[in-house]
Order: C-alpha cells, then structure tokens, then sequence
C-alpha cells in the first residue's frame, strides 16, 4: 500500500491530514483527470454516510472534479454498495463514496469505484496516488471554458431498492414477517426500512435518526446488544444490524443471539449447494474465518479457498477461481451473482430467502456450524514495523501455537486502517484463548505500544 491508500480507499480523522478538504480536492481532481485522458467529458457520481464532515468532504470532492473539467453527480446518503451500482446503472465513469465505514464519527474516508462498480486495484490506486502527491495539479485543471457541472440525483435510491428486490425471485415477499432492523445512525437508515416495508416485512428500524455524530455509537453491526433486546421485546423472528456505510450486516436469532458473518456464509452457501447453485462448488473465506466454518464445510464438501483480509481480496480471489460467493467473519459478504461488492441489506435478502424456504428459525439453521472460541484483542501502536523484527513477539505467538497443539490458532496482524496491531486466537475454551491472546497482546504493547 502507498502513504494515501490503505486497505479500504484514503482513511483518517476529518479535517487532518489525509482527511482534509485540500485533499479531497486533490483526489477529486485526479480521478477527473485520469477519466479525461481517455478523450471524452466523465461524469463521476458522490455518495456519502451521515458523518458531519461528509459535507466538507462532498462539497471538495465536486470542486476538484468540476475545475478538471468533470461533471459531479451528488446522490447524498447511499450505502457504500448503493454507489458501486449507481456508478453502473447511470453509466458513470466512476463512483466516489465518503465513509469510514465502522469506525466512529470524528473518521472519516474515501472509497473509489471504477466504472463496473469495482473498487480500485492497488496499482490504479498507487498511480493516482502518486499524481496527487506530485503536487503539480494546478497546471492541469480545465479553462474557464470547460469547467463542468453538479447536478444532483433524486432517484437514486429507489433505482438502488429496485436493484436490491431483482436479487430475489420474483413471487418472493416477506408478508407478515416480523424483522427488527438497526441501521447504525448510518447510510442505511433510510433505504434499508423503505424496502422491508415495501416487501411487506412487519418492520420495526432502530437508529435511524442520524445526527452526524451517533454514527455507529453503541449501535449497528459492532454493537448488536440493542438489536438483540430489541428481537426479544418485539417476539421477531430475526435481527438485523448494518455498519454506518451498510456493507456489511450482523444477524441476531429469534432467541437473541448474534450469528458471525461465518454462519451466514455456511447458511448460504448450504443452500445454493442444495439447489446446484453453488458455482464450482467453492467458498471463499479469509484467514480470519473461524475453524469452525472450516469444519462444516468439510462435511457440507464444500471447497473452501482462503484470501488475506479485506473484501477487495476476497474479490480478487472470488474473480481468480469463479466463486460466487465469499466474504468475511466481519459480515462482509459477497454474492457476485447479484453484485461486485459486499452489501449488508442484499445479504439480508439473502439470508431472508433460505429463511423462507427453509422454514426454520434463525437459531436451527446456525447450528450448521459449531463456532470454535475466538478472541480478538486489539492493540494500539505507535508504528507498524514487520513483527518478524520482533523476536519477542514471535516467540510468544510460538509459545501459544505450542500450547493449543493443533486444537486451535494464532493470527497477529496490523488492521489496515487503524494504528492497531491484531491478536486473534482460537481455542477449544473460552478461557484458554483469552489467557493466550492477552498474553501475546501485553508482548506487543510492551514492544511496539
């Protein structure tokens, strides 16, 4: 990755560098430019979550774009997914969105999508890098002349809610089922209600009045426990929380327990094998997925293909082998029949469909899979050098490999758009995987904190 682009697009605290209006000019004005090399006038489409300096950033974004000569078209809040299609659908150039997905309000971030509503490669992106640190823009903008315009899409919305229903068959609808929604004070909050209610879903949305700054505040997919109460009180049949930029979705059973993104996966992928459905017979998963799915998928034999974390490395391994369906333990999940991204609500749609037809409650069908203990232990760090350097913590991370003896794992590696190093391990107790993450947790914090 280069100084600008982490894992997910450009990320940092608004209004500091790299998260800074100058900055988003600058990118603004780089994707304009790099589209107008090809000889024509591009159009590049601008969502956004409800962070309070989403308005900052937008407003810069269409001041870069339009002094390159581009045209800007601001759709407002839209799940990041809802701009990976109507960057398709209005047959745009490219798709910009401005969200730091989970992460809290103060953040904030830019995501880029190509034309086909695929994020950026690592090489697109190292090379639009290095034209906006080349400081040397200003010489390329447009004449007076050719400036270009922003004009702003009402529509876009109920184009994206049409997209969402073709995900299903036709004669599908969700009559009278009860479903709890918690929408994180997010981009979700409008769109995600209006298609359950349209479904004739019996819905009842939680967090869904944004204020710019409850984004993601002890809501959504990173804090269920609301969600949970609320499926209890309500007698619904599931819940389901979205993160503030809806591409990724957590699921809560009729009893008030939260499914990982690995039991949905096994859930889904379950069925699409049963109705020969399930393209070269192929999941693919992270190395963060849980033992567990491993297992199932044996017995289910399904073949299973591991990417690094991150969905675009999902993406690139789901497009390497022709998968149709892969994601993350996180909730991040990919159904690339339907879309080019991970998208909380049609994840949601999906997991409503083999809900219907299985006519099971949520809580049977997660026990396809048996989920081994796992404990994540974040840790915050000054730098991220390689942790090879460090004999210390290798040796700790020996120590605990050698005490689980096959019966588990150990995974440490920095978090791609944070200052954090993560310590992730897997056991057969509770207890035990605790003791050996914060063991090797306290090494790094000693080392590298």
């Amino acid at each position: 990755m280069g100084q600008l682009f982490g894992t997910d697009g450009v990320r940092g605290v608004a209004n500091k560098y790299p998260m800074t209006a100058e900055m988003a000019i600058k990118i603004g004005q780089a994707v304009a430019y790099i589209l107008k090399k090809q000889g024509y006038k591009p159009k590049i489409t601008i969502g956004k979550d409800t962070r309070l300096s989403g308005y900052m950033l937008e407003n810069a974004l269409v001041a870069g774009i339009t002094s390159m000569g581009a045209d800007a078209i601001i759709i407002g809040p839209i799940p990041t997914p809802g701009i990976a299609f109507i960057t398709n659908n209005m047959d745009a150039d490219a798709g910009i969105m401005i969200s730091a997905s989970h992460n809290p309000y103060e953040d904030n971030g830019i995501k880029i999508f190509s034309k086909a509503g695929f994020k950026l490669t690592d090489e697109q992106e190292l090379q639009m890098e290095e034209l906006i640190l080349s400081d040397n823009m200003s010489e390329k903008v447009a004449m007076p002349h050719e400036l270009g315009r922003a004009s702003r899409e009402e529509d876009a919305l109920g184009r994206y809610i049409v997209f969402l229903k073709h995900s299903l068959p036709k004669n599908l609808n969700l009559e009278k089922m009860k479903i709890v929604l918690d929408c994180a004070n997010g981009a979700t909050y409008k769109v995600a209600p209006l298609l359950f209610k349209e479904m004739r879903a019996d819905v009842t949305a939680i967090n869904t009045d944004p204020d710019g700054k409850n984004i993601n505040l002890n809501c959504g997919a990173l804090h269920p426990e609301g969600l949970a109460e609320k499926v209890l009180k309500t007698k619904a049949v599931i819940g389901l929380a979205f993160d503030g930029d809806g591409d990724r979705l957590v699921v809560v059973d009729e009893k008030g327990k939260t499914l990982s993104g690995d039991q949905v996966l096994a859930i889904c992928s379950a069925r699409l094998k049963q109705e020969n459905r399930l393209k070269n017979n192929l999941l693919v998963t992270t190395v963060m997925s849980n033992m567990g799915l491993s297992v199932a998928l044996k017995k289910m034999e399904i073949e299973n293909v591991q990417s690094k974390v991150g969905d675009r490395y999902v993406l690139e391994e789901m497009l390497k082998k022709d998968a149709i369906i892969g994601g993350e333990e996180s909730g991040h999940i990919i159904f690339l029949e339907h879309h080019t991204t991970g998208d909380g609500i049609l994840s949601a749609l999906q997991l409503l469909y083999v809900l219907k037809n299985e006519n099971k409650p949520v809580s049977e069908l997660a026990k396809i899979m048996e989920v081994f203990p796992q404990v994540t232990v974040n840790v915050d760090v000054k730098s991220k050098p390689p942790i090879e350097d460090y004999p210390e913590i290798i040796e700790s991370i020996k120590k605990a490999e050698k005490e689980l003896e096959g019966s588990g794992r150990v995974l440490v590696r920095y978090s791609g758009t944070q200052s954090m190093c993560r310590v992730m391990v897997e056991g057969p107790t509770k207890e035990k995987t605790e003791t050996l993450a914060s063991s090797i947790a306290e090494t790094i914090k000693s080392n590298l904190g």
